[in-house]
């Protein structure tokens, strides 16, 4: 199936707890549209042979992958920027990042309770895609994540459930992006998703129908 193209190149920021799925989902949106998944942890360990998460490493992977997200978009390449834009400042800077190269920052919130996302966290598991890069995670250290982010607040943001599916999740972000100009009526509609007819009349070649129970009749 050939991928959605924006209109205009776009920076998708991500925001939500450890756990909450954005590696999930950004994999997934990437191989949707049209757009580059520059993605946090899987620099890190190319970067670093035994990462340590520390704040001089964690600038030099932020430092990089600013850099990548500044070139794509300059090459009208929309960008999805998979860390947690944890701080106001972060999602400033990076909202700065792409207006100068004339591109739509769009944040995406995905919300999810840490009780659910904590046990999503002790049941990573290193064979799959998703999970191969991911930081582990101890009680301590989660709660201490929780503490250093700040919701959006007076900020435009797409909110996601981290418990939906994927489907669920991209008919939301399609419809905003439409509702952004960032993409045509016709293809947003396309990709929502669309609910199942229940067929009320028995099918005659499904078995025997009992045809006293057919009319119902509802006071």
């Amino acid at each position: 199936m050939p991928k959605t193209a924006l209109d205009k190149p776009t920076l998708f920021l991500l925001y939500g707890f450890p756990g909450s799925g954005k590696t999930h989902f950004s994999r997934q949106l990437c191989e949707t549209i049209q757009a580059v998944h520059i993605q946090s942890d899987k620099i890190r360990f190319e970067l670093f042979e035994t990462p340590r998460y520390d704040k001089q490493e964690n600038e030099v992977v932020l430092h990089l992958m600013r850099y990548m997200a500044e070139e794509f978009l300059q090459a009208g390449i929309s960008v999805v920027f998979d860390v947690n834009a944890a701080r106001l400042s972060q999602r400033r800077a990076l909202r700065d990042l792409a207006r100068k190269a004339h591109a739509t920052p769009v944040l995406l919130w995905l919300q999810i309770d840490p009780e659910h996302a904590y046990v999503r966290l002790n049941h990573r598991d290193r064979r799959k895609t998703d999970d191969r890069y991911a930081e582990r995670y101890n009680r301590a250290t989660f709660e201490q994540q929780m503490v250093y982010m700040q919701n959006p607040d007076n900020e435009e943001y797409i909110v996601l459930s981290g418990k939906h599916t994927y489907n669920s999740q991209k008919s939301a972000v399609m419809k905003k992006l439409h509702d952004y100009n960032l993409l045509g009526a016709a293809v947003a509609q396309a990709n929502l998703v669309k609910p199942g007819l229940v067929n009320l009349v028995p099918n005659p070649t499904a078995g025997r129908v009992d045809e006293s129970r057919r009319n119902i009749v509802i006071r």
